[in-house]
């Protein structure tokens, strides 16, 4: 039986769209109405956010925010690195998904020497670095600054000096770069995902499990298959963005994408791949109740979220 800790991590300065900050609250409130003591249960920590920052206009088109953005990871990176040295077991419930980044750099710390397999269950593929990006929103640049890819084969933009440093900085967060590899990166339901994005997947020969697999192969299959692509690595995050699910679910992320998974497949994928003793952190993100309907998404978060946990504590 595994020892929880959660960290709330409501950042919202890497997102496009505002609200994503209220997530951890909204399912919080989730849990009250389902008369849960879930938040009763175990010890929680708050990351302090940058979220002033949206007060005023961002000064880099190609990094959006880019100095709160690390400052966060920074702290989420510190928080997970303790949990893990406590011999706790992290559940992060994020805002926007950029945090993410701290969350790898955080686990990698933790254990420097061991190979770190991240589960990456989105619609997106987190992919773009300044050099590439459409928007400039650094939610979509998390995994980017985990590997250390600029992708400069597709360049399409040419950001100033001071965003080139600041990236150089998210890259080299806490001197370790880069904190994971591509073979020991495994995407779940991506789908919504731009060309330079495509580009590396095929490049690196990124192991992808499409809607289509799990409906067709179901879920045991696939986690098995999953679980055997991490294999080679000692420790494994999951990180879980709620877009992953199909759009007509609900309303309230700030990303939707059609042609996802329902919330009973991700809860069953979920428990399956919880099974794996080299789980060491799990993460769900991107819950925005502001774009939802009676709090809906935060809802299906939660149920999720309750059997993750139950199959931590009773496995």
């Amino acid at each position: 039986m595994k020892r929880i800790k959660t960290l709330a991590v409501k950042s919202e300065i890497g997102a496009g769209t505002r609200g994503a900050s209220l997530g951890f609250d909204a399912i919080k409130i989730a849990a009250l109405d389902f008369g849960s003591t879930f938040f009763k249960q175990f010890p929680e920590e708050t990351i302090q956010d940058e979220n002033a920052m949206l007060l005023e206009p961002s000064r880099s088109v190609h990094a959006r925010r880019g100095k709160g953005v690390l400052a966060v990871c920074e702290r989420v990176s510190s928080a997970v690195q303790q949990i893990l040295h406590d011999g706790n077991f992290p559940i992060v419930i994020a805002g926007d998904h950029s945090s993410a980044a701290g969350t790898i750099a955080g686990i990698k710390s933790a254990y420097p020497e061991s190979p770190i397999g991240v589960i990456w269950i989105d619609a997106h593929a987190d992919l773009h670095s300044p050099y590439t990006t459409p928007s400039g929103n650094m939610h979509g640049m998390a995994l980017a600054m985990a590997l250390a890819e600029d992708n400069l084969a597709q360049r399409t933009n040419n950001p100033d000096e001071s965003t080139v440093e600041l990236w150089e900085q998210c890259k080299n967060l806490n001197n370790i770069s880069p904190k994971l590899r591509y073979e020991n990166l495994v995407f779940v339901t991506v789908r919504d995902t731009e060309p330079q994005e495509e580009y590396l997947i095929r490049q690196q020969k990124v192991k992808v499990f499409t809607t289509e697999e799990i409906n067709n192969f179901g879920i045991d299959k696939i986690a098995r298959e999953i679980l055997i692509a991490v294999e080679p690595c000692d420790h494994i995050y999951i990180s879980f963005d709620v877009d992953s699910m199909d759009a007509t679910i609900s309303r309230g992320t700030g990303t939707p994408a059609p042609n996802g998974i329902t919330e009973k497949q991700v809860a069953a994928l979920l428990q399956r791949l919880m099974q794996s003793p080299k789980v060491c952190c799990f993460e769900i993100t991107e819950v925005n109740p502001t774009l939802d309907k009676e709090n809906l998404m935060a809802e299906n978060a939660f149920e999720i979220l309750l059997k993750v946990t139950n199959q931590l504590l009773y496995d």
